[in-house]
């Protein structure tokens, strides 16, 4: 089983790159930020808990979220792998991750980081605001510190994984379709 975590600053097009990915190599592509915008949409109590969270930009809390994931993972027990993208951000969350994953006989295969420049990042978002009406990506001020909150609290998971010998830094800069082709050679390696 294939399992792999897709890392990236807000804007790295992690989204657009495992949807891509999730068809291609025939993973279940679970996106926390989709899973919490349906629970908003929805008018849940846990969208109602989230929104506050969500923004400010800050995250919503860790029980909540891996619930949602196992809850996806026993939802799809026939998958082959899965992409996690949005999760984990924190070291504790990886903790949490790996530990539900080993109830099921699962691990994280590798961690594959989206590097992108904090300028370009703004720029994505600020265009993705315009196109969606996403109100986190139409604010200046929400942006930054979505960004200051991903160096702060989530880029040191760099090291959680790394230690492991799990992380793998691509290139996340160019045309959708060029980082696809560098993630989707990278993915099929880990294949075999």
């Amino acid at each position: 089983m294939l399992n792999i975590v897709l890392f990236g600053a807000p804007g790295a097009g992690k989204g657009t790159q495992a949807v891509m990915l999730a068809e291609k190599h025939e993973l279940v592509h679970l996106s926390t930020g989709d899973i919490l915008r349906k629970e908003l949409s929805s008018g849940t109590d846990l969208g109602k808990q989230a929104q506050q969270f969500m923004e400010k930009g800050e995250f919503v809390p860790d029980e909540v979220v891996i619930g949602m994931i196992r809850s996806q993972i026993e939802q799809n027990p026939n998958a082959k792998g899965f992409i996690f993208d949005g999760f984990p951000r924190t070291t504790a969350q990886a903790e949490a991750l790996d530990k539900m994953l080993s109830e099921k006989t699962m691990a994280i295969t590798s961690m594959i980081a989206l590097e992108v420049e904090n300028e370009e990042l703004v720029n994505r978002l600020m265009k993705r605001g315009e196109v969606s009406g996403r109100a986190d990506d139409q604010s200046l001020d929400v942006i930054s510190n979505r960004i200051d909150v991903y160096h702060q609290k989530t880029k040191p998971l760099i090291g959680y994984y790394d230690a492991q010998g799990k992380y793998n830094p691509i290139n996340g800069v160019g045309e959708i379709m060029e980082i696809f082709e560098r993630l989707s050679q990278f993915v099929g390696q880990l294949k075999g």
